[in-house]
């Protein structure tokens, strides 16, 4: 067996981000999307799933869930 470590190729660096809903009386409940640094979905890119909880988020903002926020994950 061959020890020799192989050096992996350099990927480039990819940012992402989640545009973040949090509950408004569930405290660390929320929902979380996909999204760039500007907090724009791809609506597209959404599995039906996600896409209906993200919709739903947006209209009980003020209601269920906060203002979202775009977090960086690094």
């Amino acid at each position: 067996m061959d020890a020799r470590a192989t050096a992996l190729p350099e990927l480039p660096a990819t940012d992402s981000y989640l545009l973040r809903f949090t509950s408004l009386y569930n405290p660390g409940r929320g929902i979380a999307v996909p999204c760039d640094e500007a907090g724009l979905v791809d609506i597209d890119s959404l599995t039906q799933g996600l896409r209906t909880a993200y919709f739903f988020a947006r209209t009980m903002i003020g209601r269920e869930y906060s203002l979202p926020c775009v977090q960086h994950l690094h």
